[in-house]
């Protein structure tokens, strides 16, 4: 099937799926409508904040759909009236199986881990926090239980240690938009061979991050501390308390790994240029932090201003 015929539809709501909807249009491939979250509002005034996949399909002169509820009679009339070929998914909500087993080719899904490992809503996040050196991208026809459909494709992305969930976002997103036009080339020359996945290798799974997953336990050791901070940078941010201040942590360094007398939690400065804690194995020194009240900033620039008490 030629990519001008081929009706799709695409599903999604953040940054993340902009990517993918550019290159899809850059492609040449014919999205009849996008489908995304309504607007929110935002602000002291507020005003109605459009999705990012949405701003892309205005762009574009693209339909856009923004239904509060998939499984509504009004939607599905409306949805079943476009008559897609096969539906795209890309950082959106679950959907019913009314809607992604509508289309007569199929639902796929682009999911930032190479599946079945970390299934679920934050795998960037997760993949970090647990010290991974690789992740990848994968698309996978939808099913029934979440992230278990047959895989189509996949590639791998090499997770550096400097890396932080930021990097790792953007790196898994240009990786994950090509993907995406290479799972549909394949579809439209019916060339895909999907593949069951394997249970043997879902190993980890990748809950929704909340605010008390944020929250520092001084008494695991400074690598897992850093990995976490890493994988919560820069947003939402890991925390801890600092002379009875919530302090988030955006970058830091381990220093030491061994074990040591001093209690975990407790810390050292010279008020000038570091701030180095100490952790239940190992020494983590703060670079980059923001104290409650003040402005994000690097630690030097901080502690010209601030000072802590021991």
């Amino acid at each position: 099937m030629e990519k001008k015929d081929l009706k799709i539809i695409f599903m999604g709501t953040p940054e993340f799926a902009v990517a993918p909807l550019e290159a899809l249009i850059e492609n040449g491939y014919n999205i009849i409508a996008v489908i995304t979250a309504q607007d929110k509002l935002q602000g002291r005034g507020r005003k109605p904040k459009s999705s990012p996949v949405k701003d892309c399909a205005v762009k574009h002169a693209i339909t856009v759909l923004q239904p509060p509820n998939l499984k509504h009679p009004d939607f599905i009339e409306t949805l079943k009236s476009y008559q897609a070929d096969l539906q795209v998914v890309v950082a959106f909500r679950m959907l019913p199986e009314v809607v992604w087993s509508m289309p007569t080719m199929g639902t796929f899904n682009l999911h930032a881990s190479l599946l079945p490992d970390y299934r679920g809503a934050a795998p960037i996040n997760w993949a970090i926090v647990n010290g991974e050196t690789k992740t990848g991208v994968t698309t996978f026809f939808l099913k029934h239980e979440i992230d278990t459909g047959s895989v189509l494709f996949q590639e791998e992305v090499p997770i550096l240690p400097e890396d932080n969930l930021g990097d790792l976002y953007e790196k898994l997103m240009q990786k994950g938009s090509k993907l995406v036009v290479k799972t549909l080339d394949a579809i439209a020359k019916d060339e895909i061979q999907p593949k069951v996945q394997d249970e043997r290798k879902a190993l980890n799974h990748a809950p929704k991050i909340f605010k008390e997953t944020g929250e520092i336990n001084w008494n695991q050791s400074a690598v897992a501390i850093h990995n976490l901070i890493r994988g919560l940078s820069p947003y939402p941010g890991a925390y801890c308390q600092i002379n009875g201040k919530t302090c988030k942590i955006f970058k830091s360094e381990v220093l030491t790994t061994g074990s040591t007398t001093a209690e975990a939690g407790s810390f050292k400065t010279d008020n000038k240029t570091y701030v180095h804690f100490q952790t239940g194995e190992g020494v983590l020194s703060i670079l980059n932090l923001q104290m409650e009240g003040k402005k994000k900033m690097d630690i030097g620039d901080f502690l010209r201003g601030n000072s802590l008490t021991t």
